[in-house]
């Protein structure tokens, strides 16, 4: 399943990565690694952006960009 399908709530751990090289380094710079867990937050009002929790902070992704990050529900 795709980060972009998660919903306000739910939880994953991300499995990979894809994506053009520099959007796939700067997904990881951002944290966005395989075996991290990550939750989504909030959606905003249309659908775009979201807020995810990873970390211990609070990060804000495209769905465009999410659609990027393969996860396995947690």
């Amino acid at each position: 399943m795709l980060l972009s399908e998660l919903e306000p709530g739910d939880a994953g751990r991300i499995l990979s990565v894809t994506g053009d090289g520099a959007l796939r380094v700067r997904l990881m710079e951002m944290g966005l690694v395989p075996g991290t867990r990550v939750a989504v937050r909030k959606v905003a009002p249309m659908g775009d952006p979201m807020e995810l929790w990873l970390r211990g902070y609070a990060l804000t992704l495209r769905r465009e960009d999410a659609e990027c990050v393969k996860v396995e529900e947690a």
